[in-house]
């Protein structure tokens, strides 16, 4: 009985599939045309989706990828929305594609009329490129849609008409349809990444120093460069290749002709700034590093650049606080809040290395809050919220409470052979604004401690430091690594995290031949 009933669904539905495979089709060419069309940018397709995917996300499965998979757990999440927005924009050519094929699988639509040619690629056009405009409002976004989906149709239909005339069997021109529309789907998405890359903004090294740096932003970063150690395979001083953590995986696109920064709330007089007033004020070079509260305790998100902007006290002060607490809010509509206290000694910040503001990195300006997890140190800031009561952030609402002082660290990013029974550990140390004072490296496994040579610290407050120690060993043995702050307080041995408030622990690495 029950066979006989999966039988009879499977011939009622084997029909349909050559339709649904050519409107999956379609719907992989929409997103790749509009990719096409504007980039990875908000008004790409996928944009919404990807949202979506991020809101519908469980926080137990949020906080396995952030804190097990990383980046890949962000490619994940957009490969997810990619699917999703192929497979409902496919849904939507389905009408257009079931008058293409019709129901006599034998005659191509070209052999029905060509005007039913032209009606089932006009309506598997229109209803996509009708979604896209109405997910993301963008003329060329949809466009690019509806130029992928016609594609796909046009060659459907060419190559059902090139083989209605061989002698072949009906299943062979089903192929030839389906293989036809996948082909031109795949081509028109290999063109758009062809043509936009992968999307994600190219940044200069800090070790190429812009022609047109200011003299102070040029003796600072040239200052960096020399006092890093020339240890292979360590990062310098001023990170290469700074990390990234949003909460969705297409960053906003803010002109800054059109945007401003309000402060707003609990203040004696709500003010208002556009990016020419910012430019005006007095500028500020920090270096200051930053670590995401996800960071792994021997992870990489944990990096340091040359910022310039605006001290927050200077705004603050002409808006008059009346409240302790503070929210801040970017244009991706994320937000976080914690005591104002923490803000002001901060800085926005819209120059970056000694060049404007990455988009990927907060552009037109961002908030680096002095000492604290890199989660309340908001991008594409738009508006400080004063409070006079708690709330909740974004990701205090997952369960996350990554809104107070980093814990101190000592991370181990490099272990070179030198030959004849040398070796090499290095890495990064950073405790917020209470600084490094020394790091300790047992190489027998913690039975007995020396201090790591230290680079000389770069100016400002809140900013790591390298270290690195050169020993001899015989065999396999466990290098362990530890950092006392400023204040001579040991780092928390005791392994845990990183939620809800960040990794703890001494990292530990097994050395030697293999």
């Amino acid at each position: 009985m029950v066979r006989s009933r999966v039988r009879r669904a499977v011939v009622r539905v084997r029909p349909w599939l050559p339709a649904v495979a050519v409107a999956l089709a379609a719907g992989l060419a929409a997103v790749g045309g509009s990719y096409l069309a504007v980039g990875r940018r908000p008004a790409f397709v996928v944009t919404p989706f990807d949202r979506l995917v991020v809101a519908l996300s469980p926080d137990a499965l949020v906080t396995f990828a952030i804190t097990q998979l990383g980046t890949l757990g962000h490619h994940l999440a957009f490969l997810t929305a990619i699917g999703v927005a192929c497979a409902t924009l496919g849904l939507a050519t389905l009408p257009g594609v079931a008058v293409l094929l019709g129901n006599r699988p034998e005659l191509g639509a070209l052999d029905r009329g060509l005007g039913m040619a032209v009606v089932g690629v006009l309506l598997g056009q229109v209803l996509p490129a009708a979604l896209a405009f109405g997910l993301t409002r963008s003329r060329p976004s949809a466009l690019g849609a509806a130029a992928g989906v016609g594609i796909v149709l046009l060659v459907t239909a060419v190559a059902a008409a090139l083989a209605v005339g061989a002698d072949r069997p009906l299943g062979s021109l089903e192929r030839r349809r389906v293989l036809g529309s996948l082909g031109a789907a795949i081509g028109v998405s290999a063109l758009a990444v062809f043509v936009r890359g992968s999307g994600e903004e190219s940044f200069p090294s800090p070790l190429e120093i812009p022609e047109d740096a200011r003299p102070e932003v040029r003796d600072a970063l040239t200052r960096a460069k020399e006092r890093s150690f020339e240890v292979q395979g360590l990062e310098p001083l001023v990170s290469t290749d700074f990390y990234q953590v949003d909460i969705g995986n297409v960053d906003p696109d803010v002109d800054p002709g059109e945007w401003s920064l309000s402060i707003t709330g609990a203040v004696a007089e709500e003010r208002e700034y556009d990016f020419g007033d910012l430019e005006s004020m007095t500028l500020e070079d920090r270096f200051v590093t930053l670590r995401c509260v996800g960071d792994r305790l021997n992870g990489r998100q944990m990096d340091t650049a040359l910022w310039s902007g605006v001290p927050v006290a200077d705004l603050l002060e002409a808006a008059g606080p009346e409240g302790d607490r503070v929210i801040l809010h970017g244009a991706d509509d994320y937000y976080n809040e914690f005591p104002i206290d923490a803000l002001w000694p901060g800085l926005l910040a819209y120059r970056m290395n000694g060049r404007p503001l990455p988009r990927a990195h907060g552009a037109p300006l961002r908030a680096l809050v002095p000492g604290h997890w890199g989660e309340i140190n908001v991008k594409w800031l738009t508006e400080i919220e004063v409070r006079d009561e708690d709330t909740m952030g974004y990701w205090e609402h997952r369960g996350w409470h990554g809104t107070g002082p980093v814990e101190t660290v000592a991370k181990l990013w490099q272990t070179n052979y030198l030959g004849s029974g040398r070796y090499e550990v290095a890495g990064h140390a950073y405790a917020g604004t209470r600084g490094i004072e020394t790091v300790e490296v047992s190489t027998d496994g913690g039975d007995t401690w020396t201090e790591a040579e230290l680079s000389e610290p770069l100016p400002g407050d809140d900013v790591w430091r390298q270290w690195r120690h050169e020993y001899g060993a015989g065999g396999r043995h466990e290098v362990i690594v530890r950092a006392r702050d400023g204040n001579g307080a040991l780092q928390i041995p005791e392994e845990d995290g990183p939620k809800p408030d960040g990794a703890t622990g001494w990292v530990s690495e097994t050395v030697g031949p293999q």
